[in-house]
């Protein structure tokens, strides 16, 4: 059974194109792929020799260290908050 909220969205990351299919807009999944694409060219440029392989899990590390940073800000300034009350 598919999901009738479900889009599809072709995205190029690191010159490979990939179909993604998800529930949220064809905008903010390009939006997700160009950023993705982002970090893997970052990657390839410092370390070109590295197998696509090895720069998708240093792309997808790196996001995760952005992730778990913004999450740790968000939760100082929520403290920041409830002791401001």
């Amino acid at each position: 059974m598919t999901d009738a909220k479900s889009t599809v969205v072709k995205v190029e990351i690191a010159g490979e194109e990939h179909l993604i299919r998800g529930n949220a807009s064809e905008e903010y999944i390009l939006q997700l792929g160009k950023i993705v694409n982002e970090k893997v060219k970052a990657i390839q440029q410092k370390s070109p020799n590295l197998t696509r392989h090895r720069m998708a899990i240093l792309a997808a590390i790196n996001l995760a260290d952005e992730l778990q940073r913004v999450k740790a800000e968000y939760h100082e300034l929520l403290k920041i908050m409830e002791e401001a009350n």
